[in-house]
């Protein structure tokens, strides 16, 4: 099992086919070597490999050679270094056939299908090429004896070749997986900074696959223009303290650079290590995405940056239009409110008192945001069914009859009515509001009598604020109430009226609510 034949003159192919560089599965950065590991019980053999492979480079870049005497080196190396590119393989070594079954364990155990392996041997009879090329998956099957240097580097470079392309091949498989499950992330948020924060998330599992130390070392952030400048909405690394600043004020000459460049191009800018996509919408605002990988983009990282960039831009486009429609339906609430308000003569800025402190009740004990800000758009409305009572009731300075207050009462069932079979978030918020503040926590309310928690949180905060701002101001029928009378109405219908874990909450934190009553005078 001797290598003797093998000749002094090195051989250096010509590589006129370049393969382009790629970065994850696994990443070959350009100064990086190749690995080649030799699995031969003989040492003469390991000698002879490293002089042949010493100052041999394909692609710019050299070989490194990991060595191993046993298939159980070869198993253990194997799992230690994924990325190796080519193994040269002996085939008799403990066993017979101890190198096929590296083979098997390599493809079917490691599930390794990138690495290419050459087969050698000094005793071809006992594995007959025929039969081991049929039935295992090697790249190429030698024979010691008669295998020259030529021969081998010209193996090996050919199967460096094939690694590369298939690499390349399997990272931009992975790549477009990511921005497709990165894509659907995308659409999820509901503000432009969850926008950002996830964006800036993606981009990074996307690229620095494998550089966990160095990810964002030298920062990345999303700009949006916010009052006539470029500020960051989101960073990480360097830009994560500047959060809110201008981006001309903390980047630096290089990144403006290409700032200047992606807004006067109208196109994405690429550096060697940094991407700056820019996305011009519809409604004329500029956004951008500054992005610093730790390793050299390949061509690769660019193609698989401009198919996610522009589903970056669809999603910037879709959260506008989001935000433009949600707009559009909190000033039809608002609007909605107002006319009720002003039609039965109630306080002016009513419904915008009543949205705030809603809002502001809804975060202090602890409901999400986008609950918080769906209640602040949808409490506008709990008087929308006063459209359908008569003046002369909705108006009447002097205490309602009988039959007056149960036509009043019916403004509750009217409203609900009104917006019940909207497709529209805000809206059928609306109708369950409409519907139940005048709920009471005992079940003494109407229209339904409900009691306790089956009453919607929603509607049960709005029921509160109503009636503190009722009290609070003068209306057709009474005067307006001292804070302190209003104070001990509330405490007396605590746990009757109102839910008592709200009154705590509200009575605890007056003076906010205070505040909004002289915000909105």
């Amino acid at each position: 099992m001797v290598t003797n034949s093998l000749d002094n003159d090195l051989l250096f192919p010509d590589s006129d086919q370049p393969v382009p560089p790629v970065a994850d599965l696994p990443h070959q950065p350009d100064d990086l070597p190749w690995k080649i590991m030799v699995i031969d019980d003989v040492a003469d053999v390991h000698h002879l490999t490293t002089l042949i492979f010493k100052n041999f480079r394909f692609e710019g870049c050299p070989m490194e050679l990991i060595h191993g005497y046993s298939g159980a080196d070869a198993r253990r190396l194997m799992q230690q270094h994924p990325d190796t590119a080519v193994i040269l393989l002996d085939v008799v070594m403990e066993t017979e056939q101890e190198g096929l079954q590296v083979v098997r364990y390599i493809r079917d155990q490691l599930r390794n299908p990138l690495v290419r392996i050459i087969l050698r041997t000094g005793q071809p009879g006992q594995a007959p090429e025929s039969e081991v090329i049929a039935n295992y998956d090697i790249n190429d099957y030698k024979d010691k004896v008669s295998l020259s240097q030529q021969a081998l580097i010209t193996s090996v470079t050919a199967c460096l070749r094939t690694y590369a392309l298939l690499r390349t091949i399997e990272n931009t498989r992975k790549g477009l997986k990511k921005i497709i499950d990165a894509t659907n992330r995308l659409y999820e948020p509901k503000s432009l900074g969850q926008l950002a924060t996830g964006i800036l998330t993606q981009l990074s599992a996307l690229i620095n696959h494998d550089d966990h130390n160095n990810r964002d070392s030298n920062g990345c952030f999303v700009a949006t223009e916010k009052r006539g400048a470029l500020r960051i909405y989101a960073a990480s690394g360097c830009y994560e303290t500047h959060v809110g600043q201008p981006v001309h004020t903390v980047a630096t000459d290089e990144v403006i650079e290409m700032i200047d460049g992606a807004i006067q191009q109208r196109q994405h800018q690429f550096t060697s290590h940094a991407f700056l996509g820019h996305f011009h919408t519809r409604t004329g605002m500029d956004n951008l995405i500054y992005f610093h990988s730790s390793h050299r983009l390949s061509e690769v990282d660019r193609d698989l940056l401009e198919i996610f960039a522009a589903n970056i831009a669809a999603a910037f486009e879709q959260l506008l239009l989001t935000r433009e429609i949600i707009k559009t339906q909190k000033d039809v609430t608002f609007t909605l409110g107002e006319i009720i308000e002003t039609r039965s003569n109630e306080a002016g800025q009513h419904v915008r008192r009543v949205a705030e402190s809603s809002r502001l009740l809804a975060q202090l004990i602890g409901l999400p945001n986008q609950d918080c800000e769906l209640l602040r758009m949808a409490s506008p409305m709990h008087d929308l069914g006063k459209i359908g009572i008569p003046d002369a009731i909705l108006n009447k300075p002097g205490k309602l009859t009988a039959e007056e207050w149960t036509i009043m009462q019916s403004h509750t069932k009217i409203g609900c009515q009104i917006v019940r079979n909207s497709d529209q978030n805000i809206l059928k918020t609306g109708s369950i509001i409409c519907g139940q503040h005048h709920e009471k926590w005992d079940g003494s309310g109407y229209p339904d009598g409900l009691a306790g928690e089956s009453i919607h949180i929603f509607a049960r905060i709005t029921a509160l604020i109503d009636v503190f701002d009722a009290l609070s101001h003068k209306r057709v029928y009474k005067e307006a109430w001292g804070i302190n009378d209003i104070v001990a109405l509330i405490q007396q219908e605590r746990g009757r009226h109102f839910d008592p874990s709200l009154v705590d909450v509200f009575l605890a934190h007056i003076d906010q609510f205070l505040a909004i009553q002289a915000a909105f005078e």
